[in-house]
């Protein structure tokens, strides 16, 4: 009999919610399952993908994993994994550096025997690739009872999937006994072909959808059969999930009461408001769990409020007015108004803007030594004291008047308003207006697909050293 631990998408190096403790929590759920292994004394432990969360982990996300996995290594329990579509790289992968240091074995066409099972590995591969994939692998070697395929993707019967299990199965050179699979981080099992095709889950919580316990399949192949079981994480971080139905007349203080009801200390609470009601803040609602406890707090409101924004009347400002009459009120000298216009002033290039400072505070201490003394203070209705910043703020007034004058003089009677737009911007706007679509409609991008829009990360294993 052959008893494996099958797991996968530990994600390690994820930063969720920006929190340092959550991107610890996801090295130690990979712990947690190493730890599990070694006190079971299993065969070995199988990682289906995603080890990693990207192509970069961090140093201390690779030290602490060469830590986990030497674990296993002194306790004679190989490690065998692919390559997941977070992780992978055009060249040398991180496994193949793990395998280097005699820490993990890569899984491929070629079996790698446990007991009296084979297993065989398939990486992730985009489904713009697949129809070129040829399931071609070696034979079952002599001794060998059961064959088990390790892959990582979305295959069928599950849910997003895009991967035909069948095809796999039928067009593969070695009959598979079981699939053990990454990628979805539902747990769940089916038969496909009188084959068992199972997810093992991920061991943390990657998004506030994921209600479920975390875990790990159990699988042990005996005589002819496959038997395969689940095992929960008790160690993971708690997630506190307070859900909210408003009625017509409640609002936030209802949300806060159901907030104040569960134990928060150290966990992720994701607080999810419906029906309907009045308007909440969310702010006030993640406060009062942080208040209470909690590492980290979210907000999401997702009932459809009426649009208020035909309410709320907006103007804008001169921005250039607005700073001019701030520093006015700073009660600096005419001279420092003058630097502070020479700064700001659109004509003077970034890169000669020392300079023409510089050579500002030389010209004015020269005409006069006390050109940097504070200006007059000045009252709001002091009409009789003037300083460089009203002048300054006179002469771009001036300045914009005339420029309006100069454009209502230029423009041909009857055409105000009705100024046509160019043939070429109209063509711009559409393809802009498109591309946005397409950016709506795509939001969600699929796990498939990330691998090829980040190809052009070509880091390799010199990264590491």
């Amino acid at each position: 009999m052959t008893r494996v631990i099958h797991t996968g998408d530990t994600h390690i190096g994820y930063q969720q919610y920006n929190s340092p403790d959550r991107r610890q929590d996801f090295l130690e759920a990979f712990r947690a399952v190493v730890e599990d292994a070694v006190t079971d004394d299993v065969d070995a432990v199988i990682h289906a993908g995603d080890l990693f969360h990207d192509r970069r982990p961090g140093l201390v996300d690779l030290q602490g994993t060469v830590d986990i996995l030497r674990t296993l290594s002194d306790a004679d329990i190989p490690f065998l994994a692919v390559v997941g579509n977070h992780e992978s790289k055009r060249d040398a992968q991180w496994l193949d550096l793990f395998a280097d240091l005699g820490l993990a074995t890569r899984l491929g066409a070629e079996p790698i025997v446990i007991d009296d099972t084979a297993f065989y590995g398939l990486d992730f591969v985009p489904r713009s690739r697949r129809d070129d994939l040829t399931y071609d692998f070696d034979a079952l070697p002599d001794g060998a009872d059961h064959a088990s395929l390790v892959s990582h993707g979305l295959f069928e019967p599950f849910a997003h999937a895009d991967w035909d299990t069948e095809t796999v199965l039928e067009e593969s050179t070695v009959d598979f006994d079981a699939v053990l699979l990454g990628d979805n981080h539902k747990p769940d099992t089916a038969e496909v072909s009188e084959t068992w095709v199972t997810y093992c889950g991920s061991t943390e919580r990657a998004s506030a959808s994921e209600r479920e316990d975390r875990g790990y399949n159990l699988v042990d192949f005996e005589d002819d059969e496959v038997a395969i079981s689940r095992r929960g994480l008790s160690s993971t971080r708690d997630f506190a999930f307070v859900d909210v139905e408003l009625t017509e007349d409640e609002g936030i203080d209802r949300v806060q009461e159901r907030v104040r009801q569960h134990d928060l200390a150290d966990a992720v609470v994701i607080v999810t408001v419906e029906g309907e009601g009045r308007p909440i803040a969310p702010a006030a609602v993640e406060e009062l769990a942080i208040d209470r406890g909690a590492l980290v707090a979210r907000v999401n409101d997702r009932r459809d409020l009426p649009d208020e924004d035909d309410d709320v009347s907006v103007s804008f400002a001169n921005p250039d007015d607005a700073v001019r009459e701030r520093i006015r009120e700073m009660g600096l000298s005419n001279a420092a108004l003058e630097i502070d216009e020479t700064v700001r002033s659109d004509g003077t290039v970034d890169s000669n803007v020392r300079e023409s400072v510089e050579r500002r505070v030389r010209e004015l201490l020269e005409d006069d030594e006390s050109a940097f003394e504070p200006a007059p203070e000045r009252e709001p209705g002091d009409d009789d004291v003037t300083t460089v910043a009203d002048q300054l703020a006179d002469e771009s007034a001036s300045a914009t008047d005339t420029a309006d004058d100069e454009s209502s003089d230029a423009e041909p009677e009857g055409t105000a308003g009705d100024a046509e737009t160019p043939v070429a911007d109209q063509q711009g706007a559409t393809e802009t207006d498109d591309a946005a679509s397409a950016t709506d409609d795509d939001g969600v991008e699929d796990a498939g697909e990330a691998e090829e829009t980040a190809d052009a990360d070509t880091a390799s294993l010199g990264d590491f050293a």
